[in-house]
């Protein structure tokens, strides 16, 4: 039913009119639009950077782009070409633009995979109008293309498709000649089904689509000349998950990372756990989850619940003893800890405004009582004389000067009426009014 070719690569459009999604860099006028007018087609046109998640028509709007305005198309991927490979195009390039007055596309995929001197190699067809580089990236050019590179290209961002763009191109993969060409049916609820799967990828509804028909054309369920219809059962069986868009060293590590604290701090359990699951199911080292955990303890959570740091730093313990898949049940256990008690930043909050302090040069000079008087000499300059011992009194404390004469009355350390800290802060009041603080 679906030949040697994937279903995703026989269903690529052969123009823009085809593309489904995207519309906001499809306009009229648009760069796009303008370079793939075959009226245009012998015109110097700029270089381009498309950025988007897999699966959102990168590769496909080079082709149509190519087709459309009857350029020269080559393809490289930086997985498998190299500085030598990269001359050769240019060098080709440049013959047929000058012999037959043929300007080239190349088409670049993943350049986030070369290297400076990989990527350098690109700059001279480029600069010179050799070829027309359209180039692809899952990730941040920013900060993986260089910038003499980036500043002679048009830098155009992906946007993931949307359910009713990934309703598009199932509908059409169905009933086109290029795809299953009518020779089977789908239900609602498969439809609904690889939709929902797809999260946004075109390449992966298609794949799921080609792979459900085939379970729902296993001939031991069909008579003969039967047009087989696809269940939502034939898709559960063909594709057992959603895709993750999750990238360690990418925008969604740092995206998912963020959401798991803001929904912790935000004390959300439901939506940290959900944080949680994504980051496990992407493969994210659990030793860094467990890390942030211990930071959350500390900025978010401090004295209002001092157990949440005992917890974290145990579920960091645990993940480095038992690891994975184990690990992630102490992970879960913490997070649901910390996001269900009480919060509060004061200690994070009074550790920053007296490093401040100390930065703008407010520390002055230790109190003479509170010198070390042990070393050889120091009595003989007043150190330690005046000090009073805490403990020679029936409370324990004793009024006297501790922060230096620069920051007398100066407090960091405010605490919050909430959970445990409501009783460090009767307790701080107490005891500031022992010190005549109060």
């Amino acid at each position: 039913m679906t030949g040697q070719t994937p279903l995703a690569v026989r269903m690529r459009p052969i123009s823009l009119d085809e593309v489904a999604g995207q519309q906001h860099l499809l306009r009229p006028g648009s760069p796009i639009v303008t370079l793939a007018d075959p009226a245009a087609k012998t015109a110097s046109s700029v270089s381009m950077i498309l950025w988007g998640p897999p699966g959102t028509g990168k590769t496909t709007l080079a082709q149509a782009i190519a087709r459309s305005s009857g350029r020269r198309f080559v393809e490289l991927s930086a997985i498998t070409a190299g500085v030598k490979d990269v001359r050769e195009v240019m060098q080709e390039a440049l013959n047929q633009r000058d012999l037959y007055g043929q300007s080239t596309i190349l088409f670049l995929d993943e350049i986030h995979r070369f290297t400076k001197a990989q990527q350098d190699a690109l700059l001279p067809g480029v600069e010179n109008g050799w070829v027309i580089l359209i180039a692809a990236t899952t990730e941040n050019p920013s900060f993986s293309v260089i910038s003499p590179l980036l500043s002679r290209s048009l830098l155009l961002t992906l946007k993931p498709l949307t359910d009713e763009d990934i309703g598009i191109l199932i509908d059409r993969a169905v009933a086109d000649p290029r795809g299953l060409n009518g020779r089977a049916a789908l239900d609602d609820s498969a439809r609904a089904a690889l939709i929902r799967l797809a999260s946004g990828d075109a390449r992966r509804a298609l794949t799921g689509l080609e792979a459900a028909a085939a379970v729902a054309a296993s001939p031991d369920r069909l008579t003969e000349d039967e047009t087989p219809t696809v269940t939502d059962d034939d898709v559960a069986q063909a594709v057992d998950r959603a895709l993750l868009r999750y990238d360690r060293q990418g925008d969604e590590h740092y995206d998912v990372i963020s959401a798991f604290i803001k929904s912790i701090r935000g004390s959300d359990v439901d939506a940290a756990v959900h944080y949680l699951a994504r980051m496990i199911e992407a493969g994210e080292d659990p030793r860094f989850i467990a890390r942030r955990l211990v930071i959350s303890a500390s900025e978010d959570i401090g004295l209002a619940d001092p157990q949440a740091l005992v917890i974290a730093v145990a579920a960091a313990d645990a993940v480095a003893f038992i690891g994975m898949p184990e690990g992630r049940i102490p992970l879960a256990e913490a997070t649901v800890y910390l996001a269900t008690t009480a919060k509060s930043n004061a200690a994070y909050l009074a550790i920053d405004a007296a490093i401040a302090d100390v930065r703008a040069g407010g520390f002055g000079r230790v109190p003479v009582h509170l010198r070390d008087a042990h070393y050889p000499g120091a009595k003989r300059l007043g150190h330690g004389k005046g000090y009073r011992y805490p403990h020679d009194n029936d409370a324990g404390i004793v009024p006297q000067q501790y922060l230096p004469d620069e920051l007398q009355g100066r407090r960091y350390y405010q605490p919050k009426a909430l959970g445990g800290e409501r009783e460090v802060q009767a307790r701080l009041e107490r005891i500031r009014r022992i010190l005549g603080e109060g």
